[in-house]
């Protein structure tokens, strides 16, 4: 029996579930109708499928509703509306200057979440500047991303806007790299998460490193399942190190 992600070649090495799959261009959503928001969203960060077609293409900023979502579970931009939260990307912009509608997708409501704009603005956004530079890097031939929020369950929630969309207490990014030589100083897959308060979170990148494990049990998610073997559980068990490029 063919599954249809299966087609996609960011699901190489797995799909967690969500109450909707959305499938864009260049990334996919898993989307969750509880927290109005995406649970996850999964991306090749790959070079060569981001070269520029459209050269003077900058990010067009038109934010919008994700029809494709039932409207009573949509977020709006009238949610975030003087809320005091970025509507912080999942994908980002910067990587997705193909073409416009590629950048386009990336303004969808979908792929947004109540985000504290220094997170939003600094940390999050050099996390994303450093997975580019790791993609662009000779070492390893594809990187892999799944980010998504992660919530305190059992701790008293903050809402925002008439939809009640849930602000996350932290968030996630999870690394897979795959090597283009067997014989480099690494494994041919390397795997690096990170977690990342929704706060002012100011502190040196690899300080936020921490177990794959720990990340799945906390946001209830299965991250790469479809790797299996000791070698690749005791790489989730253990938080890496910062690469050095």
């Amino acid at each position: 029996m063919i599954e249809i992600p299966s087609l996609r070649p960011e699901t190489r090495y797995g799909m967690p579930a969500a109450d909707r799959i959305l499938f864009n261009r260049q990334y996919i959503i898993g989307y969750s109708y509880l927290f109005r928001q995406p649970r996850w969203a999964l991306e090749l960060i790959d070079p060569e499928a981001q070269r520029i077609e459209e050269p003077e293409l900058d990010r067009l900023d038109n934010f919008r509703e994700d029809l494709r979502i039932p409207e009573n579970f949509r977020a709006t931009l009238e949610d975030y509306a003087g809320s005091g939260f970025d509507r912080g990307h999942l994908v980002s912009s910067a990587d997705r200057l193909q073409r416009s509608i590629i950048n386009s997708e990336t303004f969808l409501m979908s792929n947004m979440t109540p985000q504290h704009p220094r997170l939003n603005r600094d940390s999050w956004r050099f996390l994303e500047g450093a997975v580019r530079e790791l993609a662009r890097s000779e070492e390893f031939i594809e990187v892999y991303v799944i980010c998504g929020p992660l919530f305190n369950i059992g701790d008293p929630i903050e809402v925002i806007g008439d939809n009640r969309v849930v602000v996350p207490d932290a968030y996630f990014k999870s690394v897979l790299a795959e090597a283009a030589r067997a014989n480099t100083r690494r494994s041919q897959l390397s795997l690096w998460t990170f977690v990342l308060p929704n706060a002012n979170a100011d502190e040196p990148l690899g300080s936020y490193l921490r177990p794959t494990v720990e990340v799945e049990r906390w946001a209830g998610l299965g991250l790469w399942d479809r790797l299996q073997g000791e070698g690749f559980e005791r790489e989730k068990a253990r938080a890496g190190e910062m690469w050095d490029l």
